[in-house]
Order: structure tokens, then C-alpha cells, then sequence
């Protein structure tokens, strides 16, 4: 709100010299270049916190099923090296714990993969979080600089700002870029 503020007394001061209505529009363009690289850093970084929650619940369950494989190994262990009155019966009980620890091996691997996945998806939106981010930060400081054009009356400020402001759209162009 308060840059809406500022925009209103910049704009004022516009209307005093009719030279420095480029200024303000230039002002009023990276503002709104502002805004939207903003907003598109802001969703980056919900999107990549999602997909690191998502990583973090298939790495938890890969470590359960890793923990029960192991398990089931044991217990398989044990039984192969202890004495049963029923010999039969416990060979069926210790050949289902092997089972079992085979079964969690295979679904630890696609849980291994999936959540690998995840994290190069993380850093993924992390690269475009920081590309928004910095596009950002210029357009801002493009839109300081220009400002400055409108007390001192010296357009060297306002080409600076202008340099600064493309800067700042390339650097958030890249972002939506990376994929």
C-alpha cells in the first residue's frame, strides 16, 4: 500500500514537469514487474516445500520398510539357529519371514527412486525460486533508482534504473524458463 502511496506523490510530481511522465511510467511498469515476480517467487517456494514434504514421507517410509526387512531378516535368522519341537512348522514360519523381508526389499527400491525424484524436483523449483527472487530484487532496485530520477531530475537515474530493471526481468525470465 505504501508504494501505491509513493506512486501517487511521484506521479504528482509528474504532472509538474511533463518531461518526467516516461519516469513515472517506467516506475508504474516495474512495480507491476515487481509484483508479478514476486507472486512467482512466493508460489516457487510453496511448491518446493511441498515436494520436500513429499520427499521427506517417501524417505520415512522407506526407512520403515527398510526397518521391517531387516526385521523379518532377523527373526528368520533366529529361527534357523534355534531348536523347535516342530521342525516343519517352523521352517513354513521362518520361509514366510524371509518372504516378507524380500517383499519390502523390492518395495524399498521404488520407494529409493520415487524419492530421488522428489528431490531433484526440489531442486528444481529451488532454481527457479532463486531465479524469481533475484529478478525481484532488481526490479526493485531498478524501481529505487528510477525514483531518484524524479528528486534530482538527472536521467542518468532513470536509464540506471531502466538497466537494472531489464536486468531483473531477465533474471525472472529464466525462472519460468527452467523445467
Amino acid at each position: 500500500m505504501e508504494e501505491i502511496h509513493e506512486m501517487h506523490e511521484h506521479a504528482e510530481h509528474a504532472a509538474e514537469d511533463p518531461s518526467l511522465v516516461p519516469v513515472t511510467f517506467t516506475m508504474a511498469v516495474l512495480a507491476v514487474l515487481v509484483a508479478m515476480a514476486t507472486l512467482l517467487g512466493h508460489r516457487s517456494h510453496t511448491h518446493e516445500l511441498l515436494i520436500q514434504s513429499k520427499a521427506t514421507d517417501v524417505w520415512a517410509e522407506y526407512q520403515a520398510k527398510n526397518i521391517r526387512m531387516h526385521s523379518y531378516e532377523m527373526f528368520a535368522e533366529v529361527m534357523s539357529v534355534t531348536d523347535f519341537k516342530d521342525a516343519e512348522k517352523a521352517e513354513k514360519v521362518r520361509e514366510r519371514f524371509h518372504q516378507q523381508a524380500e517383499k519390502y526389499e523390492k518395495e524399498k527400491e521404488g520407494l529409493q527412486e520415487k524419492a530421488k525424484e522428489f528431490e531433484a524436483e526440489v531442486q528444481t523449483e529451488m532454481s527457479k525460486a532463486n531465479r524469481f527472487d533475484l529478478g525481484e530484487a532488481m526490479l526493485e532496485m531498478g524501481l529505487v533508482i528510477t525514483s531518484i530520477c524524479l528528486l534530482t531530475r538527472k536521467r542518468g537515474f532513470w536509464f540506471a534504473g531502466m538497466l537494472l530493471g531489464a536486468a531483473g526481468i531477465a533474471s525472472a525470465a529464466l525462472g519460468l524458463l527452467i523445467h
